[in-house]
Parts: structure tokens; sequence; C-alpha cells
């Protein structure tokens, strides 16, 4: 299948969760896991089906690891990050679906269920919002940084602003198209791939820097958790790696 049919396979997807979310009359908690959403379970059921349909292996937030094992591609999702945005109508939560082949991130989409933004990227062919090219800011000095984290910082680091949105791959795609300078994440959080794979590749292509704060290989295949922190370039992404306290 080329990357042409597989972003057409995640827009369906995309799709299928927003169906399955707007005829769905109670989004709360579902009783399952602490912080499980009846969202949560409606919009995982309604991707799986079409990403399975295609031959993906598929490893989900929500029902773990399905599909072909033997699949030489892996599809990551996130069927609602940021769900408890959701679930108390904050406008800021999407569908992230990336995925893997033997090289790492292969394509990736995320799109902002309520708005209906749009962000994708192929690996080597750049990052898109809506279809059109995107950058990140630019930005080299974290004293005019706005930044946005997970968790709380033990220091404050310097950075001009910060923001907490509750939706990590929306806002990795925050800094790939330069409405956030960089998005850290801070004190004792972390994230899993699923929360954060298809936002690593649209900053990557887009030309934002990616790094670990541990060291630890960033691409993750199973249900391991990391400490990502992306910017706008290198100088603002490396100066927020020194703050070991933040």
């Amino acid at each position: 299948m080329d990357e042409t049919r597989l972003l057409q396979v995640l827009d369906e997807a995309v799709r299928a969760v927003r169906s399955a979310l707007d005829g769905l009359d109670d989004w709360g908690l579902a009783g399952t896991r602490p912080g499980q959403y009846r969202l949560d379970l409606a919009a995982d059921a309604a991707a799986l089906p079409i990403l399975h349909g295609a031959g993906l292996a598929v490893l989900s937030e929500e029902s773990g690891m399905s599909g072909d094992a033997s699949a030489s591609l892996l599809a990551v999702i996130d069927p609602v990050d940021g769900s408890t945005n959701a679930h108390r109508g904050i406008p800021f939560y999407a569908t992230s679906i990336c995925v893997l082949d033997a090289e790492g991130p292969l394509l990736g989409v995320v799109v902002n269920q309520a708005t209906g933004s749009h962000f994708a990227a192929v690996r080597g062919e750049g990052a898109r919002r809506d279809g059109e090219s995107i950058r990140p800011s630019g930005c080299t000095e974290i004293s005019s940084a706005i930044v946005g984290i997970s968790g709380f910082p033990g220091v404050h680091p310097g950075w001009a602003q910060f923001r907490t949105l509750g939706a990590a791959a929306l806002e990795f795609c925050a800094v790939a198209e330069g409405m956030l300078d960089a998005y850290a994440v801070v004190g004792t959080s972390t994230l899993f791939g699923w929360d954060y794979l298809a936002g690593l590749l649209i900053c990557s292509e887009a030309g934002a820097v990616t790094l670990e704060r541990d060291g630890a290989e960033i691409v993750v295949r199973d249900d391991g958790t990391r400490r990502p922190i992306v910017a706008a370039t290198r100088k603002l992404a490396e100066r927020l790696l020194k703050e070991h306290d933040l």
C-alpha cells in the first residue's frame, strides 16, 4: 500500500471517530480504568476496524495491541488525545495516528476533532496543515519563547510564557506550525507513544527539533513512556534540555 492510500485510510479512521462521537450521548467516565471515558471507547471501536481492514497492526491507548502481529506496518493511535478536554467541552482534542515501518515513523495524521484542523506528514515530504506547508517559529531564545508543557515544572527556566493545553498531539503540531515555540514534558510527567508519535513526525518534517529528556530512544512500539522535548530550533531545544529540574 502506498503512502497516498495509507493517508486515505487514516483519514477514514478519523472520520469514523468523529461520527462515533457525534452519535454518543454520554461522554462521561466509562468506569473501566482511571481516566478512560465512554468517548474513548466509542472512538476506539470506530477506528480499529478501518485500520485492521487495511492490513495494519494496531497499538491503541484504549485497547492495546491488535491485528496481524506479522504486519510490516504498525498504526499507533490515540483515538481521542485530550479526552478530558473533550468531556469538559474544551475544543482542543484530537485523533492522532502514526504509521511505523521498519525505519520508524512513516506517516502521521493529527486532526482536531473539535475544529477539523488537519495536520499530516509523510517521511521526507514535509508537513502540512489543511494542505498548506507549515514551519516552526524559528525562536532561539528561551527568554522570548512561548512554551507548552505537560506536568508541573520544578523551576522557572526563564521562558516568556507557558501554556498547558491538555492534548500533546496538538501541542506538538502547534510547535510545527509556529503557534508555540516549544513543548516539553516537565516534572514527573511522561507521555506514551500514542500521545506524540504522529506529532513528532509532523514536527520533524516541518523542521522542528525533537529530543528526549533522559536520552532514551524516542520512537516506541509498545506502551513504554518517554519525556520528549520539541522546539522550533536546536538551540532552544538544548536550552530546555539543560534545565534538569524543569
